[in-house]
């Protein structure tokens, strides 16, 4: 490879660390052309973007990005690596391990991801991040949250008004007032850190797809 072909390299790499907020740094050696093949199949299929690159030319990527910032993924670049880039941060471990149920192996295996600004560093980190929340579902959560007190109002005043409860509509809409009051700081909690996940900035648009380099 020339030295030009390697600063294409970078650049298209710095193009992808840039767009994305979420990677994965996994390890696809002893993988049969067939079974690359397959997984990148699975990536399409979620909207993944698999690139595989030598490890010294993806470091220099990142140093020149902030190498502060990526200074904990430095050590899991070492033997063949493919990198998985994804705007849903849990979708790269959902294809690992269904791949992995599939053929029966431990291939491909995680080295490292980085969601978010924060670092994920090893296979065992796996199952955790299968299990992370994305935004929808959080902001799920949060509506789902907000609408349980306007539920418990709504049966308190129709218990009240089938029952013929002696008590004052005054009492009534008091009672309901402290349902919401109560549950507000629970949402509230809930939707701050919601609220500054969708203020963050939204991704470039994908980078024109250029040639990879073979896996160091």
């Amino acid at each position: 490879m020339t030295k030009d072909q390697k600063n294409e390299v970078i650049e298209l790499l710095k193009e992808k660390f840039n767009q994305y907020n979420n990677f994965y740094i996994t390890d696809t050696e002893s993988l049969s052309v067939e079974q690359v093949t397959n997984l990148r199949r699975s990536c399409f299929d979620k909207q993944v973007e698999m690139k595989v690159a030598k490890n010294t030319l993806i470091r220099k990527a990142l140093e020149s990005l902030d190498s502060e910032k990526y200074a904990g993924l430095f050590e899991s670049l070492n033997n063949v690596t493919a990198l998985m880039f994804s705007e849903n941060p849990k979708d790269p471990a959902v294809i690992i391990s269904s791949f992995r149920k599939a053929n029966t192996g431990d291939r491909p295996t995680l080295k490292a991801a980085f969601i978010n600004g924060d670092i994920f560093v090893g296979d065992n980190s796996l199952v955790a991040l299968t299990n992370i929340k994305t935004k929808n579902e959080l902001i799920g959560e949060v509506i789902g949250l907000l609408q349980s007190p306007a539920k418990r109002v709504i049966a308190a005043l129709l218990n009240h008004a089938e029952n013929g409860s002696t008590a004052t509509e005054t009492e009534v809409v008091a009672a309901a007032v402290e349902v919401v009051t109560e549950a507000a700081p629970v949402a509230e909690e809930v939707a701050a850190p919601v609220a500054e996940e969708v203020a963050a900035p939204v991704a470039e648009a994908e980078a024109p797809a250029a040639p990879e380099a073979a896996a160091e």
